[in-house]
């Protein structure tokens, strides 16, 4: 893998740690006096946020590998788009068969959790007040941690 694929699933690993924390902060009213923050805070809608990116990111790095290259403009919209292309030609589909030989992870599903990923962050961080976000956020949590783990897997990292 190259340097700057690598940085991106370095990238990817550093923002679910953090969403593993914040979710974990969330619910820890001593860490949050300490910090200064108020008991009833709760900060659900930067866990989906911090998920997103692990996903985004770890997308960014397997297209790296592939030689695909997403920037500013839009560059969310691109790398999901070149994502997908991937997804809809069926390589993630055989590179995924390859790497697990007992559990089938469809190529169409990783396409859907960087879908629904990125709809969460715009829906749950702007839509919704904090408290409410616990279960997604745990979903987020559960999504990132199986789309790194694949993305790792296929670049042998």
């Amino acid at each position: 893998m190259d340097s700057e694929a690598r940085l991106y699933i370095e990238r990817a690993g550093n923002e679910l740690r953090l969403g593993k924390a914040v979710f974990n902060l969330s619910s820890n009213e001593k860490a949050k006096i300490e910090l200064g923050a108020n008991p009833d805070d709760t900060f659900y809608s930067a866990v989906i946020s911090h998920c997103y990116y692990s996903i985004f990111y770890s997308a960014k790095a397997y297209l790296l590998s592939k030689g695909v290259r997403t920037s500013p403009p839009e560059e969310h919209r691109k790398t999901y788009e070149a994502f997908a292309a991937f997804v809809r030609k069926g390589v993630l589909d055989r590179e995924l068969l390859r790497i697990y030989d007992d559990l089938l992870v469809k190529a169409d599903e990783l396409l859907s959790l960087f879908s629904r990923e990125k709809w969460k962050r715009g829906h749950y961080t702007y839509k919704t007040i904090a408290q409410a976000n616990i279960p997604p956020a745990e979903e987020s949590l559960a999504n990132s941690v199986r789309f790194l783990s694949n993305i790792n897997r296929i670049l042998g990292s």
